[in-house]
C-alpha cells in the first residue's frame, strides 16, 4: 500500500526548536519526516501511526528542555510511541493494528510520540503482545522495557535469587522502579540506592525493596575491590556509582549497566573482572533487534500486572502535552518518582 498523498488534518505536537523549552504547535502529516533521520538506520518511513500514548523518559526531559546533547532542531520528543496504524507501506501491519515503538532514535533523532501522529519505519514497531493493552504498554515504556532487559541480563549470566541481594541504583527513577518490581516478583532480595533523606522511601519499599542504601556511600572514589555484598546489580547511573557497585559484586556475579545519569566515566580497574569473574553486561535498548525485544516482552511483561504498574504510574501520572516541559524540569532535578504517561487525547 502506498501512503496516500491527500491532505491531512492537523494535530498538536510538542516541538523543540533550539535550546529553549519546547512549545505546543500545530502540525500536519506534511511536517513529519518521510525518511528516517536516524543516521544509524536510514530508509523510507512507511508507517503512519495515530499516537495514543507516549511517556516521559530522561531523554525526553532533555529534549523537551532543549538540553539534549547534539540535538538537531526542530525535534518532536517522545521516545515511546503507542498507537494505531493508519497506513503502512509494507505487509507487516494493517490499518487499525495496535503497535508499540521503543527507542530506535525516535524522539531524539527522529520525530517521536509527543504528537498526534508519527511517521516511522515499520521495522521499528512491534504489534502489541497479546494481553497487553495500549495504556499498559505505555506504562511499561522504554524505562520498563529497559528494566526487563537489565533483569534478563542478570538471569542470563546466572544470578539467582538465592545468591544474595541484588542492588538497584537510580531509584526512584523509571528504570530503577520497574527493575525493583520485576526482581521482587522473581524472588530476589532487592537493595535500592537512594539519596539522603529521600522523600520517596515509602514508594521504593512499596515496590519491593527490602533495604535502602544511602547513595553517598557509592559516590566516593572507588577501591579496586570492596567487600562482596551483592550477587548482582542493575545500574542506570554510571561513573563512580557503577565503579563502586562493581567492586562489591560477589564472585561470578553480574552487573547490568544501562544508563549514565551520573556520568559516562568508569573509574575502576580490571580487578572485579579477573579476580572475581564479575560480568559487566551492557544493556542497549535503542537498536536492539526485534526478536530480542519480543523475547523480553514475552518473558517479563506478564509480571507487570495492572496492580504492579499502578505502583509506578498511578494517580496523576497520566498527563497531557501541556505538562511535559514542567515535569521534564522536575525530572532533571531529581524531583519526581516513577513513570509518567503522556496521553495525546488530553
Amino acid at each position: 500500500m502506498r501512503l496516500s498523498p491527500r491532505l491531512f488534518s492537523s494535530f498538536p505536537a510538542l516541538v523543540t526548536r533550539g535550546k529553549a523549552p519546547a512549545t505546543i504547535e500545530t502540525l500536519t502529516r506534511a511536517d513529519l519526516p518521510a525518511t528516517s533521520t536516524v543516521k544509524a538506520d536510514p530508509g523510507h518511513c512507511d508507517l503512519v501511526v495515530e499516537v495514543k500514548y507516549s511517556t516521559l523518559n530522561y531523554k525526553d526531559a532533555l529534549v523537551s528542555t532543549g538540553k539534549y546533547p547534539g540535538l538537531k532542531p526542530p525535534m518532536v520528543g517522545g521516545i515511546d510511541v503507542v498507537g494505531l496504524v493508519k497506513e503502512c507501506g509494507s505487509d507487516k501491519f494493517k490499518e487499525g493494528d495496535e503497535i508499540v515503538v521503543n527507542g530506535w532514535g525516535v524522539g531524539t533523532d527522529h520525530f517521536g510520540g509527543f504528537a498526534g501522529e508519527a511517521r516511522l519505519k515499520s521495522d521499528w514497531a512491534l504489534k502489541l503482545p497479546q494481553g497487553i493493552s495500549g495504556i499498559s504498554a505505555a506504562k511499561i515504556g522504554t524505562a520498563g522495557y529497559t528494566a526487563m532487559l537489565c533483569v534478563h541480563g542478570l538471569v542470563r549470566n546466572g544470578v539467582k535469587p538465592g545468591d544474595g541481594p541484588v542492588l538497584v541504583t537510580g531509584a526512584p527513577g523509571g528504570v530503577g522502579s520497574v527493575a525493583i518490581l520485576l526482581l521482587s516478583a522473581l524472588g530476589y532480595d532487592v537493595h535500592a540506592l537512594t539519596g539522603k533523606d529521600e522523600p520517596h522511601t515509602e514508594y521504593i519499599t512499596g515496590l519491593g525493596a527490602s533495604t535502602l542504601i544511602e547513595r553517598a556511600e557509592f559516590e566516593g572514589d572507588p577501591r579496586p575491590l570492596g567487600k562482596e555484598r551483592f550477587a548482582g546489580c542493575v545500574d542506570s547511573c554510571g561513573d563512580k556509582i557503577l565503579a563502586n557497585s562493581l567492586s562489591m559484586i560477589k564472585y561470578r556475579g553480574a552487573v547490568s549497566a544501562c544508563g549514565l545519569a551520573q556520568g559516562m566515566n568508569l573509574p575502576t580497574t580490571v580487578a572485579p573482572f579477573i579476580l572475581r569473574g564479575v560480568t559487566l553486561a551492557g544493556i542497549d535498548s535503542v537498536m536492539l533487534p526485534t526478536e530480542l525485544r519480543l523475547e523480553a516482552y514475552e518473558k517479563y511483561a506478564p509480571l507487570l500486572t495492572d496492580a504492579c504498574l499502578d505502583k509506578v504510574c498511578g494517580g496523576d501520572s497520566v498527563v497531557g502535552l501541556d505538562k511535559v516541559v514542567e515535569l521534564s524540569k522536575k525530572m532533571l532535578a531529581g524531583a519526581i518518582k516513577g513513570r509518567f504517561v503522556v496521553d495525546l487525547s488530553m
